[in-house]
């Protein structure tokens, strides 16, 4: 079985994580020294969100040179102390690729432009829409060309049919596997290609089953994106990564992501990340995503609302038990072992996108900044006097805690999966041997289980056959 088959992996973003120098800024030296966290937890890997060069248009998305380190978060020197001492701890580390755009400040703009795409014509050849919002053409005012930008203008999209484009990534790839990274997130790899003849995107005539904006909802991504083409290159980077891996941002329904698993090892199951906590949902993402095998299982990330707020906190004792039993990898977003919720954010925000409140720093202890920084954050801390790792870990029955003891425990549920339907306010599914019964609502429920409990997200949750409100256990069932 491949190491990442069943995995834990601990989404860092370096900004937030741990600041080694008093900047207020997160950093690399600052991972190293918070490295034994992650094996306390039991994960097995740790992914980093983007530390290259970047102008931070879209706070490190916009890479300005991809075979560096942003000096706010260290030096290469810096990532290989933290690369060792992943190593000797037995973690694995992965990193962020971005394929599909540069930042426009990279060399390659200016030195480079057939490896961008550009109009034919002097204004926007087509309908095509950005993710951020409005047309995804503007115009570089040196040039006087219009040149593609699938998200901010700040990053012009790279044409992947140029072989030059990949050669340059197959070298980057090749760059940091060198310098001891275990695999890659892919970032955005289903808008990679797009339509040679620029054509139009068709009305949209299906509601799309994932958060989009007003205008990119009213459009059928058909030209502008989830090009079969994409798939050769994705294979150029399959064939320079070995095998490392390859985990997949796939923006799409769960139906689309069997064509992009002949090249990647695991997609993000997006449609279970935004299924509200509602059982019926939850089932409803649960089911397909698991049959199909090979997704990575996330609750939240630094793009996205984290758990704690999307669910509630009387929820994450029982979410965190339903993301670490099911089948295949599971992604942990820092700070949600401790139940970090959503942040107030930035006046004026440091984010146009809105993002800065998934953002603000990791809590440590209970002093002003949280452990983070002794310096003044780059955002405030939450609330570190009420959640913060070492109280937790002194805790027992703390969420952290929790999370630890589920780690631990999804080792011993094997293979198989069947998910268990016709129950009302209940997400079950079997586990071999084992039955897992999340309860998703405020009220008890009737459990499809008899066998004595494993693992539970509280004390006593089952009593004569009914959980517990906003509770879950894994039973072991005899036969």
């Amino acid at each position: 079985m491949p190491w990442w088959e069943q995995a834990v992996v601990y989404q860092i973003y370096p900004r937030s994580f741990q600041d080694s120098d008093g900047d207020g800024v997160g950093d690399l030296r600052g991972i190293t020294q918070r490295l034994d966290h992650l094996v306390w937890l039991g994960v097995d890997a740790f992914w980093l969100s983007p530390f290259y060069p970047s102008p931070l248009a879209d706070f490190g998305y916009d890479v300005s040179d991809y075979t560096s380190v942003d000096p706010q978060f260290g030096s290469l020197d810096d990532f290989d102390e933290l690369v060792a001492a992943a190593h000797e701890r037995g973690l694995r580390i992965l990193l962020d690729l971005i394929l599909c755009h540069t930042s426009i400040g990279h060399p390659w703009f200016r030195e480079h432009p057939d490896w961008y795409i550009w109009s034919p014509v002097d204004g926007p050849p087509n309908n095509w829409v950005s993710s951020f919002g409005g047309p995804a053409w503007s115009r570089d005012e040196e040039t006087g060309r219009w040149y593609l930008h699938s998200f901010y203008p700040e990053q012009p999209d790279l044409d992947w049919r140029n072989p030059e484009v990949v050669e340059a990534f197959q070298g980057v790839v090749r760059f940091w596997i060198d310098r001891g990274a275990d695999g890659f997130r892919l970032d955005a790899i289903d808008r990679l290609i797009k339509d040679d003849q620029l054509r139009d995107d068709p009305p949209a005539t299906d509601t799309f089953p994932l958060p989009l904006r007003e205008d990119a909802a009213k459009l059928q991504r058909l030209y502008s994106g989830n090009r079969p083409e994409a798939f050769d290159a994705l294979a150029s980077i399959r064939a320079a990564a070995g095998d490392a891996l390859l985990v997949g941002e796939v923006f799409q329904p769960t139906s689309e992501y069997p064509r992009y698993l002949e090249v990647l090892d695991l997609v993000f199951a997006f449609e279970f990340l935004f299924s509200p906590w509602k059982a019926k949902r939850l089932r409803a993402a649960v089911g397909p995503a698991a049959e199909l095998g090979r997704v990575a299982w996330v609750m939240s990330n630094h793009d996205f609302e984290r758990l704690a707020t999307r669910v509630g906190p009387e929820n994450l004792r029982a979410a965190a038990m339903l993301l670490l039993a099911l089948p295949g990898a599971a992604f942990v977003y820092q700070g949600d072992e401790i139940g970090l919720a959503n942040g107030p954010g930035a006046d004026p925000p440091f984010d146009r996108a809105g993002r800065d409140p998934m953002r603000h720093p990791m809590q440590w202890d209970a002093t002003p900044t949280g452990g983070f920084t002794s310096g003044e954050p780059w955002l405030p801390p939450v609330d570190p006097g009420e959640r913060n790792v070492e109280a937790q870990r002194d805790d027992p029955g703390s969420l952290m805690s929790l999370y630890r003891l589920l780690i631990e425990g999804r080792k011993l549920l094997g293979d198989g999966f069947r998910l268990l339907e016709g129950l009302e306010g209940l997400v079950s599914f079997a586990r071999r041997e084992h039955i897992v019964a999340i309860n998703a609502t405020a009220g008890s429920q009737a459990a499809p289980v008899t066998g004595p409990p494993e693992l539970t997200t509280h004390p006593d949750p089952l009593a004569d056959g009914l959980l517990a409100p906003h509770a879950g256990v894994v039973t072991r069932e005899s036969g």
